[in-house]
């Protein structure tokens, strides 16, 4: 056991925690004062029951030896058995600590579908989406993409992305931010627009936005550095390429409003800020710190203009997962087949350091297949919920306002003299 990057891994699951309540500010910041709690506790809400999930059977689905490379031996590890012996290890971790850090992953992605269905969503709905969509979607999309041949036992076969295809995603463009993305355009579909479509939507509190924010860049370090799963120069590499990204995304995000609206906005900061750390997610480990320059100014130079996308075509995404998430993830993706260089972690070249067009048809393949497949199974699922149990709340509550109805905590006791 390696004892400084068992350090190291701790103190990534601390920043991975953190993101918890950094997604549920950056979320409830953005919506209706009328809905704010509810926002934040459908982040809470996930996080808790794929944390269950995760060490019932979970880890096993995606880190399980695997069938057709489609998804993990859900037996294999079940409650987690045969992973607490302290002589089992990955990279020097523990293998208990790695299951740990791939579970924030997993919650955590659960939690940014959330975004498409503010303010008109039954909770109860949603906690039957998040553990339904957990089991069919994510941990198989993870087995396909994290899961690398020995990775827990030297015998494991993991995931067909991962080993067949050889698409690089360091950290999660295709199984977090892809896949979550077409999820909550699935989503968002089923539910129908909200009461307020076709107005200026307003966030009643733009300071919790970009705290939330904050919050979730500085645990995007432990998202990426984290997983190069060693205290050493590739997690070195990793932060400075994230850092770097997610700085010119903002940059772009607020020269694209200045130039469409004329102002820029706190808001925009924050998105501007997410899309650079979304768009960075997949590509850390592959490009240069000029590199991640280039792609932070086109993922925030074009996910402004993707977020105006459900105007044109009538789906209501609240808080623009699939502008941001979706797109972002997309672009960071295919952006690796370009921007590579072999000279980072993976060891790879793309089209502009001489490496032809190999690497960018697996990205895209890798990219389409999680899209599509996420897309149908979570619409399937929402529509099924819509049918049975029903998916959203009525005019009326969504009038008075979800907090009040559902969680009887309001966001802000306001008292006037």
């Amino acid at each position: 056991m390696d004892t400084g990057t068992t350090a190291f891994m701790l103190c990534c699951i601390i920043g991975l925690t953190m993101m918890i309540p950094g997604l549920a500010l950056f979320y409830g910041g953005m919506v209706s004062v009328k809905s704010s709690t509810n926002m934040m506790m459908m982040t809470f809400g996930a996080v808790a029951v794929v944390g269950v999930l995760w060490v019932l059977f979970g880890f096993s689905m995606t880190f399980g030896t695997s069938y057709g490379g489609f998804v993990g031996n859900f037996t294999e590890f079940l409650g987690m058995k045969n992973l607490m012996d302290p002589q089992t290890t990955i990279s020097g971790l523990p293998v208990s600590l790695f299951a740990l850090f791939q579970a924030l992953f997993a919650a955590i992605t659960v939690a940014l579908v959330s975004g498409a269905a503010a303010d008109r969503m039954k909770f109860a709905a949603w906690m039957v989406f998040a553990t339904v969509w957990a089991v069919l979607v994510y941990f198989p999309v993870a087995h396909w993409v994290f899961a690398f041949d020995g990775v827990v036992t030297k015998d494991s076969v993991g995931g067909w992305i991962a080993n067949s295809l050889k698409a690089i995603d360091f950290a999660g463009g295709t199984a977090v931010h892809i896949n979550a993305g077409a999820a909550a355009l699935a989503v968002a579909i089923v539910l129908g627009k909200g009461a307020s479509w076709g107005k200026l939507r307003k966030p009643h509190n733009v300071p919790l936005t970009l705290l939330g924010a904050g919050l979730l860049w500085a645990g995007w370090y432990a998202f990426n550095g984290g997983s190069a799963l060693a205290a050493g120069n590739s997690a070195a590499i990793v932060m400075v390429t994230t850092f770097v990204a997610t700085c010119a995304a903002t940059l772009a995000w607020l020269a694209v409003e200045k130039i469409k609206d004329g102002h820029v906005t706190g808001v925009g900061a924050a998105a501007g800020a997410i899309t650079g750390l979304v768009a960075i997610t997949p590509a850390c480990g592959s490009v240069t710190p000029v590199g991640a320059i280039i792609l932070g100014l086109v993922a925030g130079a074009i996910c402004p203009y993707a977020v105006g996308l459900k105007e044109k075509f009538g789906y209501d995404d609240s808080l623009d997962v699939v502008g941001v998430h979706l797109v972002g993830g997309v672009i960071g993706t295919l952006l690796i087949g370009f921007l590579a260089s072999d000279t980072m972690p993976n060891k790879i070249n793309g089209v502009f350091y001489g490496g032809g067009f190999d690497q960018l048809w697996r990205q895209a393949v890798a990219a389409g297949a999680v899209m599509i497949y996420s897309f149908a199974i979570a619409y399937g699922i929402a529509f099924a919920i819509k049918k049975t149990m029903g998916i959203r709340i009525s005019p009326e509550e969504e009038e008075k306002g979800i907090d009040a109805h559902v969680h009887r905590d309001l966001a802000y006791e306001l008292e006037y003299a």
